[in-house]
């Protein structure tokens, strides 16, 4: 009987270690099928006569970092990304194309029912100048939409021909922007605020203490969609050779049309089904055979093919230009955000490599911590002492967004950038009526009497708010102090311009706090020329994105997987946008509790 037990043992443990093994073995395999598919040699092929197509629901971002694995993975099968697509690849492409004889025209493809394109307007004006220099290379835009929205209209009416399907609507009723406020739910639960803050125009603590805008926030609102709003018609109506009193009438009274009306108002040229565009792009591409369509290919396809045949030979001079993207905090931070002490470890990296020539800093971001921001701040300095340092801004880059920048040899930005913002807070909450509420209280034992004053137990003494007012102050006079010497601006002006207030990028470069109109292909071209390099540079990215490979192995090792998007409910949308407001307070980790971040979160529709 023994020795059956021995047996039956053996036998059990002999099967879990093959079962391990097997599994240990297949699991192995499928990562080694994995890294093989996403690292496979083919490049994408370009075919005489092709269409380039672009995706126009695709979000258009700086960097690309990858998402889930799930994603990932489906990525390295497909060999596509179709999700999101960076700046510099999409004008890098279609510069590329234009010169390119196997390339003869470009399709805005809008049919998909993807929606959630949150891509900002700057960012869409650098993507429409390089689809106005592909049109004057000679070759044809045709775009094609289903419902045709403002952004997709931004950069259609580049086209030579715009196509809406007939069951189509166009969307032209001007920009808003909606603001959760947030006051009534904390005073209904219990959750006490206290603010701190400089400058009349400084709200991004609105809509934790009030139900509505202050007539300053409006004001300053309203007058910067009104700088985009005109960037938006005036842009397309020359482009479709229209007046802007004519878009405005339209914005003003009617706001959505039906497909006929908008050809009948010249918004559009054509109304017709995809299947009428696809044969219109046979014809152009000379392809006659009824089962087959035109040679085509994608955005990122082309990218990658044009990458594949760049000359391996690389140029020992680099312009590195790193992406600022998200909140700022304290610390490393995380995906999404700006961790203080890592961007400046990059940038004093930089400083140091001496192949590193000029450094472009594209900055994203309202903001967010002030010390962090000053950290950031100080290796900017010491990096523009060194080699140039010239500064391209994107959709937003407001309050700890300028004050990284500020300090740059040049600032470049687009006439709808959101920037300024020049201005601090504190928010100080505490849950003693909540707790009261629910039965809980605290009781304390201190050695003197300003001890315990970080506590969310009770709100603060009028003696603590004014020690805390004292620092706010303090921090607000030294943003003041430092964009009066880095702009050589006499700092009554700056206060003056200051306040907390938001401006365009139009209006910026008149108030001094840029230099430049232009995007981040004009800063890199300037950066270039200050550095001296003529045409002997290449680019290198910062932070680089991690692997494919990376990413599977660091799943493997335990990383837990990004969910995947899904389509919302009008319900989970404004459910959403209440959980972005609460996770404000979640990157608020500045030591002293004082930030320089836009005056609100601000979303324009």
């Amino acid at each position: 009987m023994r020795d059956f037990f021995k047996q039956s043992f053996a036998s059990l443990v002999g099967t879990l270690a093959g079962l391990f093994l097997f599994c240990s073995l297949g699991t192995v395999g499928l990562v080694v099928l994995l890294i093989a598919a996403s690292s496979k040699s083919d490049a994408p092929i370009v075919k005489d006569k092709s269409v380039l197509v672009f995706d126009l629901s695709t979000n258009i971002t700086d960097s690309k970092s990858r998402g889930s694995t799930s994603e990932a993975i489906s990525e390295a099968l497909s060999g596509d990304d179709n999700n999101s697509v960076t700046l510099r690849t999409v004008l890098q492409a279609l510069d590329k194309a234009s010169k390119d004889k196997k390339i003869v025209a470009l399709y805005l493809d809008g049919s998909s029912s993807e929606t959630g394109n949150e891509t900002g307007f700057a960012t869409l004006k650098e993507v429409r100048q390089a689809l106005e220099r592909f049109r004057a290379s000679g070759k044809k835009i045709i775009a094609y939409n289903v419902d045709l929205e403002k952004r997709e209209y931004y950069l259609s009416s580049v086209a030579d021909t715009i196509v809406i399907n007939p069951m189509g609507v166009m969307e032209l009723n001007g920009l808003s922007s909606q603001t959760m406020f947030l006051a009534g739910a904390f005073q209904k639960y219990g959750v006490g605020i206290q603010v701190l803050r400089v400058g009349k125009f400084k709200s991004a603590v609105e809509p934790y203490i009030r139900t509505q805008f202050s007539p300053e926030s409006k004001l300053q609102t309203q007058v910067l969609l009104n700088d985009l709003w005109s960037e938006f018609i005036g842009a397309t109506a020359k482009s479709r050779k229209l007046n802007t009193k004519e878009l405005q009438a339209i914005a003003d009274s009617q706001g959505s049309l039906s497909a006929q009306e908008a050809k009948s108002r010249r918004l559009v040229d054509k109304v017709a089904y995809q299947d009428e565009v696809v044969a219109e792009l046979k014809k152009l591409t000379d392809n006659t055979k009824e089962e087959q369509s035109f040679p085509k290919i994608s955005m990122s396809s082309y990218a990658n093919a044009y990458n594949k045949d760049v000359d391996k030979s690389s140029s020992d001079n680099k312009i590195a230009v790193i992406y600022a993207e998200g909140e700022i905090v304290d610390g490393e931070g995380s995906s999404g955000s700006i961790g203080g002490d890592r961007l400046a470890k990059q940038m004093r990296e930089l400083r140091l490599d001496e192949d590193v020539k000029a450094v472009v800093l594209r900055v994203n971001s309202p903001g967010g911590s002030a010390t962090a921001s000053d950290v950031i701040q100080r290796e900017v300095r010491l990096t523009q002492k060194v080699k140039p340092v010239i500064v391209s801004m994107g959709d937003v880059a407001a309050s700890g967004g300028y004050w990284i920048s500020t300090y740059s040899n040049r600032i470049f930005a687009e006439p709808n950038t959101i920037t300024g913002s020049i201005g601090v807070f504190g928010l100080l909450l505490n849950v003693q009526k909540l707790a009261k509420n629910n039965g809980i209280s605290w009781d304390s034992v201190k050695t003197s009497k300003l001890a315990g004053i970080e506590t969310v137990a009770r709100p603060r003494t009028p003696q603590e708010l004014a020690i805390s007012q004292r620092f706010v102050n303090q921090v607000y006079n030294q943003f003041l102090d430092k964009v009066s010497e880095s702009r050589k601006l006499p700092k009554p002006k700056v206060a003056e311009i200051a306040q907390g207030r938001v401006w365009s990028g139009k209006q910026a470069l008149k108030l001094g706090l840029v230099d430049q109109l232009g995007g981040l292909d004009a800063a890199i071209n300037y950066a270039a020329k200050q550095a001296k390099l003529g045409k002997d540079w290449e680019i290198e990215d910062y932070p680089k994105s991690r692997s494919f490979e990376e990413q599977i192995f660091k799943t493997f090792l335990g990383e837990e997987s990004a969910k995947q998007q899904q389509t919302a409910d009008p319900l989970t949308v404004e459910l959403n946008k209440l959980k972005s407001e609460l996770d404000l307070l979640k990157v608020m980790n500045d030591p002293r509790g004082i930030y320089a971040r836009l005056p609100f979160n601000i979303k324009i529709d």
